[in-house]
């Protein structure tokens, strides 16, 4: 069954209706990124000792002391991106790899950037278990963005800037939007910044949320 287990797919089959229905409860109403949540396999991402929660709307701890994020607050963010199908993507913190794989369902192209070398080549792997074509990976840096590939479309930020991450919203297209969790504290604000088409941005406060802090660097020895 690719990995997943026979438990962990009867979870899914009771589980799943429940959390579909509470993301629509709470306001993610977008049907392209309900059908990306509800075919991905949740309980890939997950480790071992959480499998039995995969399906659980709740965040959940993975390797080097980060997190594989609510599927309320993915749903949300990714509804709030209006990607488009023929989106470019980037994304900063691969993490676990699962908002990644969401991104990659709605979109043509996505670029996502991790600085723990384990979490990448663990998602890596997840990629190609899943098939995906359309997902490119680099250990580096993710507040530096992705310079190179850029302008792009849309850009997610799955770590929390102290401030307005201005360096990547210089990577967007004039009428490109990003979403980040922004704030020094344990609880942040979610802002979606959408380009004007004149260099200046429209910001909207979506929610407070709980983010690791998005840090400068790679991590060594990770």
């Amino acid at each position: 069954m690719s990995g997943r287990t026979t438990k962990a797919a009867e979870n899914a089959k009771a589980d799943l209706p429940r959390l579909m229905q509470a993301l629509r409860d709470q306001g993610v109403t977008d049907q392209q990124v309900l059908k990306a949540i509800e075919t991905t396999p949740r309980d890939l991402f997950t480790p071992d000792l959480f499998k039995d929660r995969s399906w659980e709307d709740s965040a959940l701890p993975i390797a080097c002391g980060q997190t594989i994020s609510q599927p309320y607050i993915v749903g949300l963010m990714t509804q709030a991106l209006t990607v488009e199908p023929r989106s470019r993507v980037l994304e900063i913190g691969t993490g676990s790899g699962y908002q990644t794989t969401i991104l990659s369902k709605v979109s043509r192209l996505v670029y996502t950037i991790e600085r723990y070398r384990t979490l990448m080549k663990e998602a890596e792997s997840r990629f190609n278990t899943l098939g995906l074509t359309n997902v490119i990976t680099k250990f580096g840096d993710g507040g530096e963005g992705w310079a190179e590939q850029a302008p792009f479309d849309r850009i997610m930020v799955t770590a929390a800037a102290e401030d307005d991450p201005k360096r990547l919203l210089s990577q967007l297209k004039p009428n490109g939007v990003l979403v980040a969790p922004v704030g020094k504290g344990p609880v942040q604000s979610l802002r979606r910044y959408a380009g004007d088409g004149k260099g200046g941005f429209r910001v909207e406060i979506l929610c407070d949320v709980r983010f690791v802090p998005l840090l400068a660097g790679v991590a060594k020895d990770q």
